[in-house]
């Protein structure tokens, strides 16, 4: 599993044309399903979400994590995370988990997430075409990859 997390201020998320999550401070969650990811990915990625310390303290530190700050989450499915981009100009998908695999785990994902802390927790609707307005912090981008644990 990929995730491209971004500390927000706020964000939202809009799919044929309804307002499906919107959050104030917090994070954005890109999710990327790959075609071998299980239930470790998941709860690896989750601990690491919920646990990273991104968010200023007092003194300006990034000392604080989400949970800390009692901030939000917003949940997007987003299956280019895993785009292959090795031959010619147009991304290939072959190493995205298939929604028959995706859904089942980007569900589980979401249920971990809220058992973490963030039973408001937000989300987009899986494989649709979403409109995101998001206020980055910082900016703060992290990219986490489960298999790639660093």
């Amino acid at each position: 599993m990929r995730v491209v997390l971004q500390r927000v201020s706020k964000a939202s998320v809009v799919s044929d044309g309804v307002l499906t999550g919107e959050i104030g401070r917090g994070l954005i969650l890109l999710l990327g399903v790959h075609a071998t990811d299980t239930e470790q990915d998941i709860v690896w990625l989750v601990r690491k979400i919920t646990q990273m310390r991104i968010f200023s303290d007092a003194g300006d530190k990034m000392n604080l994590s989400v949970q800390d700050i009692q901030g939000n989450i917003l949940l997007v499915s987003q299956f280019t995370l895993f785009a292959s981009t090795k031959k010619g100009n147009r991304p290939g998908f072959t190493n995205s988990a298939p929604p028959s695999v995706a859904i089942p785990l980007y569900e589980r994902f979401r249920e971990l997430l809220k058992a973490s802390g963030f039973p408001h927790l937000q989300t987009g609707v899986f494989g649709a075409d979403m409109k995101i307005e998001l206020i980055n912090e910082g900016p703060v981008t992290i990219l986490l990859d489960s298999k790639n644990p660093e």
